[in-house]
C-alpha cells in the first residue's frame, strides 16, 4: 500500500475515534445561543476543512499561450519542431 492510501486510513480512523467519544451537547453561539451536539460541530468544521484544503490544493488552470505575431494576430506561427541535436561535440562528451 501507498503511503497516500495509508495516511488516509489513519486520518479516517482517528476522526471516527474523535467524533464517537464526543457526543455529548454544548452550548453554542451561533447569534443566540443554541445546544448542538459535539459530534456535529467537529464533523461540520473538519468537513470544512477538507473542502478547503481541497480548493487550495488544486492546481490551478494554466493560461493557453497563443503562437501569433504580436502585430497581426490572424497569422499562425509554426511551433518550431526541428528535432535537430544543436549540441557540440564538447557538450556530448560532458553530458555522457
Amino acid at each position: 500500500m501507498s503511503f497516500k492510501t495509508i495516511s488516509i486510513i489513519v486520518i479516517s480512523v482517528l476522526v471516527t475515534i474523535i467524533l464517537m467519544n464526543n457526543t455529548d451537547e454544548i452550548h453554542f453561539w451561533i447569534f443566540g445561543d443554541a445546544k448542538i451536539p459535539k459530534l456535529a460541530v467537529l464533523g461540520f468544521m473538519f468537513g470544512l476543512g477538507l473542502i478547503v484544503g481541497f480548493m487550495a490544493g488544486r492546481p490551478g488552470k494554466k493560461p493557453m499561450v497563443k503562437n501569433y505575431i504580436e502585430n497581426n494576430e490572424d497569422e499562425y506561427i509554426e511551433p518550431n519542431t526541428d528535432k535537430k541535436d544543436h549540441l557540440s561535440d564538447e557538450d556530448r562528451e560532458y553530458i555522457r
